[in-house]
């Protein structure tokens, strides 16, 4: 991401805060700027960023400004697998399709999952937020599957 589009999404998140009661604290701060830099991490990865600027801030800061975070609708989380959830600051446009067997983390479009969506709101009600979603499988490289 570029330094100005950095700026542009800070003052952005800084204002929400504010609209929200909140102040921009050096802490929310700091783990904000890490989500701009990294788009997609885990709270352990968000604290190493963190401190590299700040060594003094510590896993238990950075788990409840997530928290915080994410209770006020600014960051969201998703499961890409059984470790620790990933953390974001932007609204995704795709599903992240988690290989089981390598790790591998594919990027596909949220259309992928309209036909789902439909299903499950003609047969259940049920209203499928696609926006930061994770599904587990095995890719095509592991599957020995061709393009």
């Amino acid at each position: 991401m570029r330094l100005r589009d950095i700026d542009a999404e800070r003052d952005q998140l800084r204002k929400t805060l504010h609209r929200r009661g909140m102040r921009m604290t050096p802490q929310r701060q700091l783990v904000l700027d890490a989500l701009l830099e990294l788009e997609h991490a885990t709270p352990e990865q968000v604290c190493q960023q963190v401190q590299t600027r700040t060594p003094t801030v510590n896993i238990t800061t950075i788990y409840r400004t997530l928290e915080l975070l994410e209770s006020l609708g600014i960051v969201r989380h998703t499961h890409l697998g059984h470790g620790a959830p990933s953390y974001s600051v932007h609204e995704h446009g795709h599903v992240h399709l988690v290989c089981h067997r390598c790790g591998n983390v594919i990027e596909a479009p949220r259309e992928v999952m309209e036909e789902l969506r439909g299903t499950l709101r003609a047969r259940h009600g049920f209203a499928l937020d696609v926006s930061h979603l994770a599904l587990s499988g095995t890719c095509r490289t592991c599957t020995g599957e061709s393009s």
